[in-house]
């Protein structure tokens, strides 16, 4: 970053423009601020921010603000009212894509995380990449048709998907998603976008978007799992994304390899055959039948909650986390959250909090969104003058 100098005026004015901005968009939804008061709230001088706000103004993220007719504001005053400003939150939209095993879903918001329409579409979990791509871009194009957003409006898109994924959005491994292992996703999709798209794990996206809006709103450590026979999992480290040095932290849905003898496929059946680890609707199947009294079901719910408590203590004992988020297809089974609080209490020195997601299957897209917005106010918000 250049060397903040009152010799590089360039710089200054970007300062002074992304000071303006901030309480400009603080502000939204609230009644529109006069020039004196952005040079208050800034302590810049009037001339300055008149000049900031001209620039703002063309560059469309400012606009001036119509007076209503009748005001108590209007009829206090005697003369040329004073012209008042506020910040468009229509100048530009982000977007947030999930794109998982059964199901594609994305959100659209303004420039303020207002969320202005969502999607959803199903998608068979032995889909192809190229069809699974498909119905990812058609979600997109619907979405974008009934909000009446032009695609050349985005200013990022984020997007949570299974797997490893590294910096530039390639996934180093998936095995949840067929051809999902070295696909260079990011580059797919950059190539329907005219703007910055961010890749990221879907267990990561979760747990952000659970600080956002969901179980973990103010929580600074929170760890959340993805429940499913490959569980993964997101931790936030004061309040900072973890994602280890390859991508790879929170890939609890591995540690079966370590000189265990079932796999949770075979934890969770109740037939003697493993059940196809993408089968939610049949892992689901079991924990409604274990509920119902199934003495069958029962044990093998038992067996797979176990295993779970040991992946979970594994990362709480590590990271002693405030909070642990259980999301996925876990989300309301009453059968894992009592289990887990106690057998945590068990085995870990400090038991955390333990609750289920409050946004539910909306939690990755909503993370993926987040994560575009983090994106466009980098921008935004920037005073880097290179």
């Amino acid at each position: 970053m250049a060397r903040l100098s009152g010799r590089d005026p360039s710089l200054l004015r970007r300062i002074n423009s992304t000071a303006v901005l901030r309480v400009l968009r603080s502000q939204f939804g609230r009644p529109p601020l006069t020039l004196t008061d952005l040079a208050h709230a800034t302590e810049l001088s009037r001339p300055t921010v008149e000049g900031v706000v001209e620039g703002l103004v063309d560059a469309g993220l400012a606009a001036e603000a119509e007076e209503e007719p009748g005001s108590a504001a209007q009829h206090a005053r005697r003369g040329r009212p004073a012209r008042r400003f506020r910040f468009r939150a229509e100048a530009g939209y982000a977007l947030g894509v999930e794109v998982g095993s059964h199901r594609i879903a994305a959100v659209l918001s303004d420039l303020t995380g207002r969320t202005t329409g969502t999607a959803a579409r199903e998608v068979g979990e032995g889909a192809p990449e190229d069809q699974r791509l498909a119905e990812a871009h058609g979600a997109v194009d619907e979405l974008l048709e009934s909000s009446g957003v032009r695609r050349e409006s985005l200013r990022a898109v984020g997007v949570g998907t299974p797997g490893i994924v590294e910096a530039d959005g390639t996934v180093r491994l998936g095995t949840a998603l067929p051809g999902w292992t070295g696909l260079p996703l990011g580059e797919r999709l950059r190539e329907r976008f005219c703007c910055p798209v961010l890749v990221e794990n879907d267990a990561n996206a979760g747990v952000v978007a659970e600080r956002w809006k969901g179980a973990a709103v103010g929580a600074e450590d929170v760890v959340m799992v993805l429940i499913g026979l490959s569980p993964g999992a997101g931790s936030l480290i004061g309040g900072r994304l973890h994602r280890g040095f390859g991508g790879a932290a929170g890939e609890i849905g591995a540690l079966h390899l370590l000189g265990r003898e079932a796999t949770p496929e075979r934890l969770l059946s109740t037939t003697g055959e493993p059940l196809h680890p993408l089968d939610e609707a049949a892992v689901a199947g079991v924990f409604a039948l274990a509920r119902a009294g199934d003495e069958q079901a029962r044990r093998a719910m038992e067996r797979f909650v176990q295993r779970l408590v040991h992946d979970v203590a594994a990362l709480v004992l590590a990271l002693d986390p405030e909070l642990v988020v259980i999301g996925g297809w876990a989300s309301g089974l009453d059968g894992v959250l009592e289990p887990l609080r106690g057998e945590l209490e068990r085995y870990c020195l400090r038991p955390p909090r333990v609750e289920l997601s409050v946004l539910g299957e909306a939690a990755v897209a909503t993370g993926a969104l987040r994560l575009a917005l983090d994106q466009v106010e980098d921008e935004l918000f920037s005073v880097d003058a290179g």
